[in-house]
């Protein structure tokens, strides 16, 4: 009953076309997000800002660049966790080598630079499609683990391809807490995330989904195909390069190139197919998962162990995730294919009829 629109007239076309058309939806987010500035840095305390807040913050943003090019456009990458490094060090050395370098103009270079890497790989989306391409995104993770590993001029001549950053300010604030680094990522998620939301509303954004659900009727009503998919590819190169940054320069602080592996660009993939492709909101619910599984299973399974007598592992904790993973994602693919976020709009839209019939 609370979750109902009647008497909500739309008057002008502006009020029908409002990111959030329902009043409880604006007033939930809102207080969502005043809650998250406001509230959190009082209540949480060090590990959960720095363990776990923080990163999936980061890696929220990380799987919204990645949503915007494999749910929203339908090219498939496998090579995100290179264009983390590559906006990570390219941030570094913009920040080192231009002296007074302002920490957001570095982080915003870090993503331009991933974003010109991106356009690159993404050439290839126009003569192949599915596991092709997916191939040929990975050999982009390849690359950037040999060169940030071997040209030294990358790492600023560090002989293990581990950098590190300190003295971090942002218009006079220092950020050097856990309630600093939280705030910040909170910010920069929460800027770029309404970007995106606005984008996929845009003319662009209806390009890139006209492509996804068939590129060749898409090409016949006037698209350009070249233009969608590398402009796809650019937008969501530079939110992954900003994403690898901010995990460098916030999260790390101290990072080397394994730091990106061709690990990161399947978690990152992950966090899209279970939170929901072609949803700005699957990629939170998608991170959260992410985030939250593991920690839960680090204390769930000892725990469950202790009651039945037996002993629970490191490894065998670690072996339980993956399978989890793995038996997750093949039940959202076959049962629902767009994941945590499809469940969640089933749900309000019950909400928004009850008690009548579905």
């Amino acid at each position: 009953m609370l979750y109902r629109e009647n008497g909500q007239f739309k008057s002008s076309y502006a009020a029908d076309q409002q990111i959030f058309p329902i009043v409880q939806d604006r007033w939930a987010i809102l207080g969502i997000v005043a809650f998250a500035f406001a509230a959190v840095p009082l209540l949480a305390n060090e590990y959960l800002l720095s363990a776990i807040l923080v990163p999936f913050l980061i890696l929220a943003l990380a799987a919204l660049g990645v949503n915007l090019l494999v749910g929203y456009c339908g090219q498939i990458t496998l090579g995100a966790g290179a264009f983390m490094a590559v906006g990570a060090y390219a941030a570094y050395n913009f920040f080192i080598r231009v002296d007074g370098m302002p920490l957001l103009a570095a982080l915003l270079l870090g993503g331009l630079t991933a974003a010109a890497v991106g356009i690159v790989f993404g050439v290839p989306s126009l003569r192949v499609r599915g596991l092709y391409l997916a191939v040929a995104t990975l050999a982009a993770q390849f690359l950037a683990d040999w060169a940030f590993l071997r040209i030294k001029w990358f790492t600023n001549d560090s002989p293990s391809g581990s950098v590190s950053v300190a003295n971090l300010h942002v218009l006079g604030w220092k950020i050097d807490s856990p309630v600093d680094r939280y705030l910040l990522c909170l910010a920069v998620l929460v800027v770029f995330a309404l970007l995106a939301k606005n984008m996929v509303r845009s003319a662009i954004g209806r390009q890139w989904m006209a492509i996804r659900d068939m590129d060749v009727a898409a090409e016949v009503i006037g698209i350009r195909p070249m233009f969608a998919k590398l402009s796809a590819f650019a937008v969501s190169s530079f939110i992954v390069g900003v994403a690898g940054a901010l995990w460098g320069f916030i999260h790390l602080s101290s990072w080397e190139p394994a730091a990106f592996s061709v690990d990161r660009s399947f978690q990152l993939l992950f966090m899209v197919i279970i939170g929901g492709m072609g949803s700005i909101m699957g990629s939170f619910f998608g991170a959260a998962f992410i985030v939250v599984l593991p920690i839960f299973l680090n204390q769930f399974l000892p725990w469950l162990g202790g009651l039945v007598g037996l002993a629970v592992s490191t490894a065998t904790v670690s072996h339980a995730e993956f399978m989890i993973f793995g038996v997750l994602i093949v039940f959202f693919l076959i049962v629902e294919p767009h994941g945590l976020a499809r469940l969640w709009s089933i749900g309000k839209e019950k909400l928004r009829l009850w008690p009548f019939p579905h």
